[in-house]
């Protein structure tokens, strides 16, 4: 089980949004290399980018500092925002990524999916980013009248890595992960669910461990971890089984 700690790249800084509102931007570090040297040190083995600019552009906009979180950090890094072409997947790919996150793209081009991930196995992530059970497309700014799982199933046996699952109305305001629609996700595909979108606390994190959420590959943290909500030994310790972290939730 992984916990991928977020930097949100807005105007290259680091920084957490409210529901998916980029003028409602809290700014986290001006320095995103550092707090990606920072996850490192902490003992996190993973790393979640998102170039926010770039979801909106429909291009890379963030693209110095992602490069410079490339070269801070030894942790494998997945990336997503604005990637919607094969030339540009495989640019990133030879800059050091070690998975592309493929979002608006997966609902106008699922071909294009699948033919990223025969090109680049392993490599290719989708993200499916949902507000009231739709898919939201271009930063969220734009709703489709697809449904998650329908989405999901689409990608059935095509190579995908992971499906990123975002619940739009829980991301950056603490309110808990829906865990109902996320593991339901996970029932329904064979292909690996990371959560995202309202990680709040440590129970939160003991969450993870319960047995029906075991399936999923991971979750992702990013304003909790900011405001110091969770401490990221003792989410660490949680995941890892240490027995003096890892007690049982509350009933």
């Amino acid at each position: 089980m992984i916990l991928f700690p977020a930097i949100d790249l807005k105007d290259g800084v680091c920084v957490r949004l409210k529901l998916g509102d980029m003028e409602q931007a809290t700014i986290y570090n001006a320095d995103p290399a550092a707090q990606a040297q920072t996850f490192e040190r902490q003992g996190f083995q993973w790393l979640h980018v998102v170039d926010l600019n770039g979801a909106f552009a429909g291009k890379s906009m963030n693209g110095s500092a992602v490069e410079k979180i490339l070269k801070a950090t030894t942790n494998p890094v997945q990336l997503g925002g604005g990637i919607r072409t094969l030339e540009h997947i495989e640019a990133w790919l030879d800059k050091g990524l070690a998975r592309v996150i493929l979002g608006t793209v997966a609902v106008r081009d699922p071909d294009l999916v699948r033919q990223a991930c025969r090109r680049f196995p392993g490599r290719i992530a989708v993200g499916i980013d949902a507000k009231g059970g739709h898919v939201a497309v271009e930063g969220w700014a734009e709703a489709s009248s697809l449904g998650v799982i329908e989405l999901a199933r689409k990608f059935e046996g095509a190579g995908v890595s992971a499906i990123i699952y975002t619940d739009i109305d829980r991301d950056g305001v603490l309110a808990g992960i829906n865990w109902d629609s996320t593991i339901k996700l996970a029932d329904a595909v064979s292909i690996p669910v990371i959560a995202s979108g309202g990680l709040a606390s440590i129970e939160d994190i003991r969450r993870m461990t319960m047995p029906d959420a075991r399936k999923l590959e991971g979750a992702i943290s990013g304003r909790a971890l900011y405001d110091g909500r969770i401490d990221p030994e003792e989410a660490l310790a949680i995941l890892r089984g240490d027995s003096l972290a890892a007690a049982p939730l509350p009933t």
